[in-house]
Order: structure tokens, then C-alpha cells, then sequence
């Protein structure tokens, strides 16, 4: 059989099993059924259509719910980024705050500090005034020249027990080989530097005699015992210089180291010893800065560096005289110039001078 015909016939086979015949007697039960039927069909599907509403009304409120909860979920985010912000600001608010008060702190010590120094300017500035008022005009000149010469007083005092502690004196009878030349008393208006005196006697500090010794090798008759003296002398001669320098507040040019007969001189000035003979042709500037000390004693056989340090010693006392005033006799008159010194600080033009 042809498949065709075969699907066709089993079609209208099963339509026929579908439909149900209905007799008459049954038509109006069971159209009342149908009718029923019909009516709950209605029913369902307007329950259906507000089921559908109601679904469609969740559905938009849970869609509204979840964005809402998307938002609070987006502002916590952000509450919780402010949160540390603010709590970034709150860390830094307090560290400038501690820093402002240190700075407070600071500036108030500061200010009581200005407002002392402020007042111990004032008080300062006022005695500056008075100072000035008491200076102003003859009663003030009057009054400085008091002062000067009570602090002349004092140091002529001081020089004076100097002077009696290392008397320097002049002693007859002695050959020249003893000071170079010997001293005799000259004024501002005296014999000029370099002149012979008239006097034929020779000076002693605290009895000793100081010889000029020449540039030259000892030999092996030198008297030794001269030598001490000289040393010793020299020593004496460097004592005084470095009070006489203290008292007047006069910083020698060349400082001393004091050791009695074992005294040096220190020179800030040559890079080499010297060699020559002639001391007032050496240079004394030099660009080394570390000090050189020289004996004024013999050191060994060779007596230049002895003689330098003489030189330098006398340069010393060169400094104290014109710093009052009065020139030097020359480079190698030693005890006169100390005599010299001596006797122009305790004359009385000192005090008045």
C-alpha cells in the first residue's frame, strides 16, 4: 500500500476515535458542562492575567528593589571611601595640630626671649644714656680723664714692683763687652736710635750683666759661667717684658715661653733659621703660620739662633716703647731699653700723658 494513503487512513482512524458522540438525553447536561467548564476557563484566565499583573508588579518592584540595592551598595562604597579620607584628614588634622602647638610653644619662648632681650636692650640703652650724659660736656671729659689716670696709676703701680723685682741698674767700671753700649737716660726729645751715650758705664738686671754675644762658633775656652749669667739675665729681661706687656694689656708680637734661664721667644713669621748676622735685614713676612721658638740661651755651639731670639726679645720691648710713646736706643741695647721702659711708665708725664 501506497504510505501516503496508508497516513491519510490512519488520520481520519484516530479523529474518529477523538470524537465523542453526545445522545440527546446527554445534550443538556452536558452542555450545562461545557458551559461551566467555559466559565471556569474565564475565570482562570482572568486569574491568570492578575496573576500576571501581580508577577509583572513583583518583577518591577524586585528590578526597582535590586537597583535601589545597587545604589546602597554604590553609597556605602562611597561612605566607606569618605570614611577613610576622613579618617587620612582626621590623622593629619592632628599631627599639624601637635605641629602648631610645638610651633607655639616655640614662638611663645620666642617672644619671652624677645620680650627679655627687649627689656635688657632698654635697660642697656638706658645706661648707654646715662653713660653718655655723664660723658657729655667737661664734667664727662673730666671724669675719663680720672678713670685714665687711675688705670695709669695702677699699672705704673704694678710696673713698680716689676721694677723692684728685677732692678735694672748701671754699674761702673765694666768693660764694653758687657751691653753693646752702655745706657744713659734720654727723653722723648733724646739722643736719636743709634747714637752713642755719653755715660762710659754699663747696666745689670738684678745684678747681672748681659753680654752681647758675637755671631760666631764658642770655642772651647768660652766662659760658661758668663754664659749662665747671660742666660739667666735674659731670662729676668723676659719675665719683666711679659708682665710689663699683661699689666699694659699689650700682646707682644713675638710671645715667650718662660722657663727661667731656659726661656724661648716664638716667631710666627720665618719659614727658615736664620743665617745671617744682620737681623735688621731679615723679612718677617712669611706665609707659615706655625710658630718657631728660638733660646735665649746657648743651645749647643752655635750661638745664632741665641742671638735671634735677643733680636726678637728686643723687638718685644721695640713694641712697648712706642705703644707708650718713645722709640727704642737700638737693636741690641737690651738693658737700656728695658731701662728705658721702665723709667718712662714711672715717670709722672705717664700718668698725665
Amino acid at each position: 500500500m501506497d504510505p501516503k494513503k496508508k497516513s491519510v487512513k490512519e488520520k481520519n482512524t484516530n479523529h474518529e476515535e477523538k470524537v465523542k458522540v453526545i445522545h440527546w438525553e446527554d445534550f443538556q447536561q452536558e452542555l450545562a458542562r461545557l458551559s461551566s467548564l467555559s466559565s471556569a476557563l474565564n475565570e482562570a484566565k482572568e486569574k491568570k492575567s492578575l496573576i500576571q499583573e501581580k508577577l509583572n508588579s513583583h518583577l518591577q518592584l524586585e528590578a526597582e528593589s535590586l537597583s535601589r540595592s545597587n545604589k546602597l551598595d554604590q553609597m556605602r562604597e562611597n561612605l566607606e571611601a569618605r570614611k577613610l579620607v576622613m579618617g587620612n584628614m582626621s590623622m593629619r588634622s592632628k599631627v599639624v595640630e601637635e605641629k602648631s602647638k610645638k610651633q607655639e610653644e616655640q614662638l611663645n619662648s620666642q617672644i619671652r626671649s624677645l620680650l627679655m632681650a627687649g627689656t635688657s636692650l632698654s635697660v642697656a640703652s638706658r645706661s648707654l644714656q646715662e653713660a653718655n650724659n655723664s660723658l657729655n660736656g667737661e664734667r664727662g671729659y673730666i671724669r675719663l680723664q680720672n678713670l685714665q689716670k687711675l688705670l695709669r696709676g695702677r699699672q705704673q703701680f704694678m710696673v713698680s714692683q716689676i721694677a723692684l723685682l728685677y732692678p735694672v741698674k748701671v754699674v761702673s767700671g765694666h768693660t764694653c763687652e758687657q751691653e753693646l753700649e752702655s745706657f744713659s737716660r734720654s727723653s722723648k726729645s733724646g739722643n736719636p736710635s743709634g747714637s752713642k751715650p755719653m755715660d762710659a758705664g754699663s747696666l745689670t738686671i738684678s745684678g747681672l750683666h748681659l753680654t752681647v754675644l758675637p755671631f760666631k762658633k764658642l770655642s772651647f775656652f768660652t766662659d760658661k759661667k758668663e754664659v749662665q749669667r747671660s742666660a739667666t739675665a735674659l731670662g729676668y729681661v723676659a719675665h719683666a717684658v711679659s708682665l710689663i706687656a699683661f699689666y699694659l694689656e699689650i700682646p707682644l708680637r713675638y710671645p715667650l715661653r718662660l722657663g727661667g734661664s731656659r726661656t724661648y721667644i716664638c716667631d710666627y713669621a720665618p719659614s727658615v733659621e736664620p743665617t745671617s748676622s744682620d737681623f735688621t735685614s731679615i723679612s718677617l713676612s712669611s706665609s707659615t703660620s706655625k710658630p718657631m721658638e728660638f733660646p735665649l740661651f746657648l743651645e749647643g755651639q752655635d750661638t745664632t739662633r741665641s742671638a735671634y731670639a735677643v733680636f726678637l726679645l728686643n723687638k718685644d720691648l721695640e713694641q712697648l716703647l712706642n705703644c707708650i710713646g718713645i722709640e727704642s736706643l737700638g737693636p741690641r741695647h737690651v738693658l737700656a731699653n728695658m731701662k728705658e721702659l721702665l723709667n718712662n711708665i714711672l715717670s709722672p708725664e705717664y700718668i698725665n700723658s
